[in-house]
């Protein structure tokens, strides 16, 4: 079966991603034919990069037990979903780090966005294109992006109606292809 990482890349306090994340986490819940587990960065804990050893040349063996734990857990999985904050115009500097920590754990797997922000983590999403093209990863073409202005407030996140459908699409999408992958490979 068809595993999917869903790639939590905030670890702030009263982050918004915790409202994002149970959305996501919710809409998997209900399809079948794929697995989807929690990447969610705040509960491992990656310490900055400073290993001499280039993530790409360490054979997933790391000198630290935490980047090994979070080497393990994305290895395990076949796809990913990644819900990315916009900071400053880009990609969050923890999820950034945590996604350079790691080499071929990344490589060849496909990739779908939820991005949110001030303007609906476009840019964040668009970095992350750039990014993830240098492991050959598969870039879903779609993508989610949810306003802090409009889709966020005091009863929580509260998505535009046609979102959910959205969601679901990027889901079909991202299954589809990991399974042709999958084909393709066997």
């Amino acid at each position: 079966m068809t595993k999917i990482g869903i790639f939590v890349g905030s670890i702030r306090e009263g982050r918004s991603a915790e409202a994002v994340k149970q959305w996501v986490a919710d809409a998997a819940a209900k399809r079948e034919g794929a697995e989807y587990v929690m990447l969610d960065l705040k509960e491992f804990n990656v310490p900055l990069l400073e290993s001499a050893t280039v993530p790409g040349a360490a054979n997933k063996q790391y000198d630290d037990e935490n980047v090994n734990a979070w080497s393990q857990a994305v290895d395990a999985c076949d796809a990913y979903v990644f819900i990315t904050p916009e900071s400053n115009h880009s990609v969050p500097g923890p999820m950034k780090n945590a996604f350079d920590s790691l080499g071929s754990e990344w490589a060849g797997k496909p990739v779908a966005f939820v991005g949110y922000g001030a303007s609906g983590g476009v840019r964040a999403v668009e970095h992350w294109r750039t990014i993830v093209a240098n492991f050959a990863m598969i870039a879903i073409r779609n993508q989610i992006e949810l306003s802090l202005f409009t889709e966020f407030g005091p009863e929580g996140l509260q998505p535009a109606d046609r979102k959910g459908g959205e969601l679901e699409n990027i889901l079909n999408e991202l299954e589809q292809t990991t399974e042709a992958i999958a084909k393709v490979n066997q």
